[in-house]
């Protein structure tokens, strides 16, 4: 049940937050991307001081998992995906692109699970996935 909880909170935290964002970008008629740099500034203030008693984990790590995080948490999700994100919310409707954006992951999440990492499909997930899917679709191509 943890882990529900967490992902619930992420969801409250980034909806909660995408609406604070958009309105910064709006009132301080910000472009996305300075949006994204002080989003990230304060994110890394704040994450520096919550991870400073495993700072020393990282000289044990390895290459490969630090380059994982790197590409995949940095470069992908961390960059490319905030400025997609920030370009989205700043042009379009909060209503449709925090559905959009977040509703989509589902599938691509049950999908990589289960087919690269191996994990169990099952009916519920399933059928929780093409209900989101119909849902993203919905929010997507309604007028």
């Amino acid at each position: 049940m943890k882990p529900v909880l967490f992902a619930v909170l992420t969801a409250v935290c980034w909806s909660i937050g995408g609406f604070f964002e958009k309105k910064g970008l709006r009132l301080g008629n910000l472009s996305p991307v300075m949006g994204i740099t002080v989003r990230t500034a304060t994110a890394l203030l704040v994450l520096a001081v919550a991870s400073f008693p495993h700072w020393k984990t990282l000289a044990v790590a390895g290459v490969t998992p630090l380059l994982y995080l790197v590409l995949g948490g940095g470069v992908l999700a961390g960059s490319m995906g905030m400025l997609f994100f920030y370009t989205g919310i700043a042009t379009g409707e909060l209503s449709r692109v925090i559905p959009v954006a977040f509703g989509l992951t589902p599938l691509l999440g049950f999908l990589l699970g289960a087919i690269v990492m191996k994990e169990p499909v099952t009916f519920y997930k399933t059928l929780g996935v093409i209900f989101t899917s119909i849902g993203v679709l919905c929010i997507a191509g309604g007028r």
